[in-house]
């Protein structure tokens, strides 16, 4: 990563930025309180540790085809990122990041970057297009892997109320028809399909640095 690259932290605040100057305060305020209840609450008892096996599902890629996590890996060790969807900016700004500041140093040492949500395949392919992404971006009908992470959540009613004043529509654009969604999730998994890392953010308004990531990737690496 060059030296000159923002952090994502700063991407991210250069973003909620422009939200601000073009949004009315009013919708965004239950976005902000919703957040804060989220990182108070923090990150839900159970989750996997590092030698847990990483688990799986069924699959669809961005032209609907079936596929499972084992599949998109081949064999390889991989970054698995778990995002709410194309209509979450600071999904997009995340993305976006990681194909810059993460995916040379990533596929320079034969590891896969994967990204994982449960909208349908024509979100996933959508997120994919918009954001010129490179690197596999997955669709998990009903949050089957997340579900087994233990990482769901889902918008608080005025934050529901928000999103729909700003023609958001999560439950729509899942593939289950519910509104039901990850927290942000990085996991590290190496070649046999165990999990060796994993930073879970029930704040969606912060990410997984690409410089952390790839310190963890080191590790792995050795």
């Amino acid at each position: 990563m060059a030296s000159a690259d923002p952090t994502l932290a700063e991407q991210v605040a250069t973003m909620e930025a422009g939200l601000a100057a073009h949004a009315p305060a009013d919708l965004l305020a239950p976005f902000a309180a919703e957040q804060a209840a989220l990182a108070a609450a923090g990150v839900p008892e159970g989750i996997p540790v590092p030698g847990d096996p990483m688990p799986d599902g069924k699959l669809l890629d961005v032209d609907g085809q079936a596929t499972t996590l084992e599949q998109a890996r081949g064999g390889r060790p991989a970054v698995v990122v778990f995002y709410r969807g194309a209509w979450c900016p600071y999904c997009n700004v995340t993305l976006r990041a990681y194909e810059r500041q993460l995916l040379p140093a990533l596929w320079a040492n034969g590891v896969a970057l994967l990204a994982v949500s449960p909208q349908t395949p024509d979100g996933s392919l959508s997120m994919q297009e918009r954001n010129e992404l490179t690197y596999t971006v997955l669709s998990d009908p009903g949050n089957q892997i997340a579900g087994q992470l233990g990482i769901l959540t889902a918008a608080r009613d005025d934050a529901r109320a928000s999103q729909a004043a700003l023609g958001i529509d999560v439950a729509a654009a899942n593939a289950d028809g519910t509104d039901t969604v990850p927290m942000p999730t990085v996991v590290v998994v190496d070649a046999g399909g165990t999990i060796r890392w994993i930073d879970v953010h029930p704040n969606y308004g912060t990410r997984t640095e690409p410089a952390d990531i790839l310190e963890a990737v080191s590790s792995l690496l050795g």
